[in-house]
């Protein structure tokens, strides 16, 4: 640690408290004799990607974004690596999360109009996007994890075509879950609701399977944040204050990373999503990116059907033995259930 913060000229170190939110890094709250920092550890330490993903923050930060873009080391770098490991340093923010439970009708519009900001913003200083982009984007951290299956990560720079999940993986997917989750020798609660689900989503599955998203339907690409959830973006009072997080800085349909956010900041206990919240969350949106109700439309489709085939956080229990994600599981699939029987409602929330 002293090493380090050698190369950053920030004093000595008082305290480092390991942070406890975040799944894909580790966060440490670091105190020195020079002030207060986030140290961010990279777990994956691709110094190219983390490089590329400060600089755009430093840009959007000079666009007037809530973005907060790292500290330089007395090199000028803001990526450092030590004993192997990729490290970044970060001012230190005070702020909270909020849900949208916890947004009124007009801050909903607001942070729906911010997301369409940043969306114009990565637009004017990023390269132009490829022509084609990546295939769906992840709805959770587990397309990060090079998890057995067909879905991988996808380059930035050398997108494949886009796809929307195949019914005979997702069912096989399944068949594999419910196996590792009947054979656990202690089961509990969660294995009971996992089993549930699983033949519940099988079934609602063949019913929907001809509503595959064809392809050429995606909403326009471009650059988005990647990973835009409540988790990433730290309010003060009623404004928000820093969007951070940026490791999926990514090319991917900008209306889905909508849809998806709006999926997170905006769904129930069990299940449903506030549609009135939604709905001026979307008008926001559509009128900061210059969306237009068709394209979100296409977006809701693409999103809902990717929800329909989604396993991550099974994923990560069954086949990681990691029980992180386990606590999000009750209200995600109770939303697929819930989307599919409310599915006119919600593209209507997000188009009207």
């Amino acid at each position: 640690m002293t090493v380090l913060l050698r190369r950053y000229a920030l004093g000595e170190p008082l305290s480092c408290e390991r942070v406890t939110h975040g799944l894909l890094n580790r966060g440490y709250a670091l105190t020195t004799t020079r002030g207060r920092f986030f140290l961010k550890h990279h777990l994956d330490g691709d110094s190219p990607a983390i490089a590329r993903q400060h600089r755009a923050t430093a840009r959007l930060a000079a666009l007037g974004l809530p973005v907060v873009p790292p500290l330089a080391d007395t090199a000028g770098s803001t990526v450092t690596v030590t004993g192997g490991r990729c490290f970044a340093l970060h001012p230190w923010i005070d702020g909270r999360h909020r849900y949208g439970s916890q947004l009124t009708r007009a801050e909903c519009g607001r942070l729906g109009e911010l997301l369409g900001r940043v969306h114009t913003a990565l637009e004017r200083i990023m390269p132009p996007a490829p022509a084609s982009a990546p295939g769906p984007g992840g709805t959770g951290p587990g397309d990060r994890l090079r998890l057995p299956g067909p879905r991988r990560p996808a380059s930035p720079t050398s997108p494949p075509a886009l796809a929307s999940a195949e019914p005979a993986d997702t069912y096989a997917l399944i068949d594999e879950l419910l196996a590792r989750a009947r054979r656990r020798p202690q089961r509990d609660a969660f294995d009971e609701l996992a089993e549930h689900r699983l033949t519940e989503r099988r079934a609602l599955l063949r019913r929907h399977a001809h509503r595959r998203p064809r392809p050429g339907a995606e909403p326009a690409a471009g650059w988005v944040h990647g990973d835009f959830h409540p988790l990433n973006l730290l309010y003060r009072g009623a404004e928000p204050a820093a969007i951070v997080d940026w490791d999926r800085l990514s090319v991917q349909p900008r209306a889905e990373e909508a849809v998806r956010a709006a999926a997170i900041f905006f769904v129930r206990p069990r299940g449903p999503l506030a549609l009135p919240k939604i709905r001026s969350y979307a008008r926001g949106y559509r009128r900061a990116s210059g969306a237009d109700p068709a394209e979100l439309a296409a977006a809701v489709h693409r999103v809902w059907w990717e929800r329909l085939n989604d396993f991550w956080m099974l994923r990560w229990r069954y086949e990681l033995r990691d029980p992180r994600a386990d606590a999000q599981f009750p209200a995600a699939a109770a939303l697929a259930v819930w989307w599919t029987e409310h599915y006119d409602a919600v593209r209507d929330a997000f188009t009207a």
